[in-house]
Order: structure tokens, then sequence, then C-alpha cells
């Protein structure tokens, strides 16, 4: 391992990096058994080199040099990486702000153009263990019949035999006093079918049909950096449009100038905000999509103002040369994470978790685009 490393060039970034917000989370819970400058330089060497399970990484410090040197010798386990990745969403948070910071006196973060994209991101779930309203039924009714036999069986039991099988039998009054929580939880969430071992996953289609997971979002400059991103559970893409590029704006303390996004982001209100805010914007609506990647000029229709000009815009070749940038920006940065990153499936549970792992994946390919340009 020569001294012009990626390990090296992590260590001396987390250096540099106020990290009061890592600190401030370990005085509310007591002490750690290592530092969170250790364990962030760990975990930002791991996602840029592709290794996203705790374990895997436990592993990895003990073989790799790279991660050695980072750890400083140490050899933080499972355990204690894993409790850092979940716990720290407001630090992490700040690590990616600072890590444009960085970009930004390099003279990288360019908001020339800005291209928006999305992707949907596999739960740590499985797809069988759902909750419906007729399976909690079914499952309340075998629970009652259950609790009937054990009943009809407890006065002619032997007291010396099936003691695991007593307590297993005594439990199921506790469950079935749980129904009437889970199919009110399941109701209030609007959902037909809610994931057991995630809560927070939902049912989304992608050209492939439906994924159980979460949609992540981000925006992307002209120098394939993660300029802002973040991680939801919306089935549609078009009330994304314009929060992400006020996360731009909130991440880069600079509006966008030239707004890129495909038909899934197109709304007239949102065409209409953000060109009164001042910004460039190329979206097209479904219809012009088709026909741009297609060339058969879509049918006329009634279309408002809005819509007439930017066909107008994206029909003209100066357009269309800007509009297929947009492919060139976003797509290759999730193509990158997905493919090579370990991001096609996340590992923790819940929103705010596998929000913080997205971050961490987002702050690990902009360090390595940081060292390719340094």
């Amino acid at each position: 391992m020569g001294s012009d490393h990626l390990c090296f060039f992590i260590h001396e970034a987390v250096e540099h990096m106020d990290l009061r917000s890592f600190e401030e989370a370990y005085a509310e819970e007591g002490g750690a058994l290592y530092c969170p400058e250790l364990l962030l330089k760990v975990w930002l060497y791991a996602y840029a080199v592709g290794i996203t399970s705790a374990r895997r990484l436990e592993q990895r410090i003990r073989e790799d040099l790279g991660l050695r040197y980072l750890a400083g010798g140490a050899k933080p386990d499972n355990w204690a990486l894993s409790a850092f990745r979940r716990r720290h969403g407001r630090g992490v948070n700040d690590v990616f702000t600072q890590v444009l910071e960085m970009a930004r006196k390099m003279k990288l973060v360019r908001l020339g153009q800005v291209a928006i994209d999305s992707t949907r991101v596999q739960a740590a779930a499985s797809r069988n263990r759902l909750e419906t309203e007729e399976r909690l039924r079914q499952e309340r009714a075998k629970l009652r019949r259950q609790i009937r036999r054990w009943q009809k069986a407890c006065d002619a039991e032997d007291p010396n035999e099936g003691a695991g099988t007593r307590l297993r039998l005594e439990r199921l009054p506790e469950q079935l006093a749980e129904m009437p929580r889970r199919l009110e939880k399941l109701r209030k969430s609007g959902l037909k079918k809610l994931s057991r071992t995630d809560e927070d996953a939902r049912f989304l289609r992608e050209r492939s049909g439906f994924v159980l997971g979460y949609t992540a979002e981000m925006a992307v400059n002209e120098e394939h950096l993660i300029v802002a991103q973040r991680v939801t559970q919306n089935a549609a893409d078009n009330g994304s449009l314009v929060p992400m590029v006020e996360e731009v704006e909130r991440q880069s303390d600079v509006g966008a100038e030239t707004v890129l996004a495909d038909a899934g982001f197109f709304s007239i209100e949102n065409i209409e905000e953000l060109e009164r805010r001042g910004c460039k914007v190329y979206v097209p609506d479904s219809n012009l999509a088709r026909e741009l990647n297609t060339g058969q000029r879509c049918r006329a229709a009634t279309l408002s103002p809005t819509q007439r000009r930017m066909r107008q815009k994206l029909r003209d070749p100066a357009g269309r040369r800007v509009y297929g940038r947009r492919k060139a920006l976003v797509e290759p940065v999730f193509g990158t994470l997905k493919e090579q990153r370990g991001m096609k499936r996340f590992r923790l549970r819940g929103l705010e978790k596998v929000s913080i792992e997205f971050t961490l994946a987002a702050i690990g390919f902009n360090l390595t685009r940081l060292f390719a340009k340094r």
C-alpha cells in the first residue's frame, strides 16, 4: 500500500472535521469503547469500497491494510460497528455537509446544471412476512381456536410433562390481546399490506415489478458529486422535485441554475415554482419523454402554456442537448452505488436508519470523487 492511498485521504479528511455532534451523542448515551473518529473513518472507507455489512467490516479490519491503518490497531466488533451506524444520524448528516464544504474549497461544487433522479432500494425485510387485514383476522381466529383447545386440555394435562409446550400456550392470550393493536396500526397506515420486519418499508413500483423498500433520491452536479440526497417512502416522484432543489440550496448555500429531471418529476406546479425561483427547468411530461426516447412525435393535445413552453424548449436541438446531460450526470452515480458499492439492499430497518445508510454511501462516493480530483 503506497502513500497515495484512499485510506490516507479519508484519515486526513476526518481529522479536519468538526465531530461535536458525535461527541454530544456519546455524552448523552454514556461512555464508548471506541472514539467516534475511528469508527467514522472505517465506515466511510467501507462504504467507499463497497462494504456495507458490519460483520464483513469486522473481518476486513483484521485483513485490509487500509482499514487496519484507519482503525489504529483497534479491532472493533460487529456490535460496536453496528451501534455506531444506527445511532448517529445527525452526525452523519453533518459529515455530508462538511464533505461538500471540502469540495467547495476545491472548486468542485458548481451548480450550473443539477440532475435529479430517484431509485428503489430493497428493504432488509421479507416479502412473505406481511400483515394484511385478512391475514390478521385469520391469525386471530387461529389463536382463539388454540386457546379453546388448551383450556379443554388443561385439567387433563399431566403437570410434570410438556412444560415448554404449556409455557408457549400460556402466551396465547397475550398474543390475542395484541391483535386489536396490530389491526388498528394497519388501518391507520392506510396501506393494504404492512411488513412485519420493517414497518416503514413500502411496496414501490419499478420496471421489473414491485419492490418492498424505499425511494432513494439525489441531486448530482456537473462534477458528478452528490450535492443533495434523501430517502423517502414516496411511490411517485412528482412531489420531490421542489424539495430536492431546496435541499441542494441548503447544502450548497447557492441556488441551482439549471435543473434536469425525468418525466416522473413533472408537474405544472413544479415547473412554475422553479421558474419563479429563477431556475432553468428541463423536465418533460410523459408524452414528450416518449417522443424524445422513440423519435415519434406525440399527438397534439390541449396543453397549458407551461407545457407548451416546455415542449418547445425540449424539441429545440439546443434544449435537447442540455436535457441529454441528465443521464450522463446522475445515472452513472446510481449505477456505481448499486452495482459496485452494495446499495441494492439496505442492511438496517426503519426510515431513519436506512437514511443513515444512504448518507454514508453518498459521503463515501463523494470522498472517492474528491480523492480522484485532488
